[in-house]
Parts: structure tokens; C-alpha cells; sequence
């Protein structure tokens, strides 16, 4: 097994977590967070179906919100755009996304198992482009889809769709943090934060 935080380190991607502070918005008001990542933080809606996520990073807003962006059983499904509600302290607007709640991983489930190897598939070919600097998570990502897993079509064509938008839209891919892979309750992998901007 790879060692993730060492992984990500070399990757300068160290696990990080938002300072700000949730922003005032009428629709956040008295919500409880239950989640908070490197450009983003989770609010339970309390319908027991959909969060509010407020996201500080360009590269996510991109992602959930783009005409052309991924979507598909392995994409999150993204009810609302609520607009811009504040600033973050790195300097980037905070976006308000209204989406489908999604789920941790849950140890020695098909959805586990799979981001696992996914993961590890993916800090291979990470290794094998290093020289790459920066990129080579791009490239590795694209080394993935000519050079396809054993899992179903329809995660290799997420595969496609995402190392496609990476491309399209020049951000960096980090499916190494399986935080950024979560799971609905049906146990279907999703790609939920999988890219950012240097």
C-alpha cells in the first residue's frame, strides 16, 4: 500500500484545510457544517438529500458548474448555483453550490476498494512522469485512459471525461486524497473534488 500523505507531499498537495469561516448567506443560516477540505466547506441542507457547498476554488467552480463538464453517474449532481456570497482569504470569490449529498468511503466496500485502486494506479503512473514536475499528475491522469483499469465503462469513460476537462480548462487533477472520492448511498464511486489550481 502507498503511503497517501507522502504521496501528496511530494505532489505539494499536503492535507490542508480551509481557515475561513462560513460566510453569512440566508440559506447557510443555522445550517450545521459536516464537512471542510482544502477550498471548501459543507453544509448539511437538512433534507437529508443535498448540502450546500460553499467553494473558494476557481477549479471546483468549474467543475460543478461548467456547460462542458463532466457529468454521469461518477460526477456529483449539481442542483443549484446559488452565485458568489463572499471572499475567501486566499483571495478567490466563495461560490455557493446547492448538490447531491455524497458519502465517505466506508472500509471494505466495492466503492473503497475501487477509489483504492484507482489511487494507486494513479500514484504509478505519477511516479513514472515525476520528471514531469507539476504536470505529471495531468499526465498520469491521460495515462490512464489509454491505458485503462480493469473496472466498468462507465468509470473508464469518467476517467476520459475527467483527464478531457483537465486538459480543457488547465487545472491539475488530485484523486491521490480519497476525500476527494466519496460514495453515494447506493455505494457508486464519484469523483467529488477531483482537481485544483496550482
Amino acid at each position: 500500500m502507498i503511503d497517501l500523505a507522502e504521496a501528496r507531499a511530494r505532489l505539494g498537495r499536503e492535507s490542508v484545510v480551509l481557515p475561513d469561516p462560513v460566510p453569512e448567506h440566508p440559506l447557510l443560516a443555522g445550517k450545521r457544517e459536516i464537512g471542510r477540505g482544502e477550498y471548501s466547506i459543507v453544509l448539511d441542507k437538512g433534507d437529508g438529500e443535498r448540502v450546500y457547498k460553499v467553494i473558494s476554488s476557481p477549479a471546483d467552480y468549474f467543475l460543478y458548474t461548467a456547460e462542458d463538464r463532466p457529468r454521469g453517474k461518477h460526477f456529483p449532481v449539481i442542483h443549484a448555483d446559488h452565485g458568489i456570497i463572499g471572499r475567501a482569504s486566499s483571495g478567490y470569490p466563495f461560490h455557493l453550490i446547492e448538490m447531491e449529498r455524497l458519502y465517505p468511503l466506508q472500509q471494505d466496500t466495492p466503492a473503497a476498494d475501487l477509489a483504492s485502486r484507482l489511487i494507486e494506479f494513479y500514484w504509478s503512473a505519477c511516479q513514472q512522469w515525476s520528471r514531469l514536475g507539476m504536470d505529471m499528475g495531468r499526465i498520469a491522469l491521460y495515462h490512464m485512459t489509454v491505458n485503462p483499469l480493469d473496472v466498468s465503462d462507465s468509470l473508464q469513460q469518467a476517467i476520459k471525461a475527467l483527464s478531457d476537462f483537465v486538459e480543457e480548462y488547465q487545472v491539475l487533477p488530485d484523486i491521490l486524497n480519497a476525500n476527494n472520492l466519496m460514495m453515494r448511498k447506493d455505494g457508486t464511486l464519484v469523483f467529488s473534488d477531483p482537481v485544483f489550481i496550482a
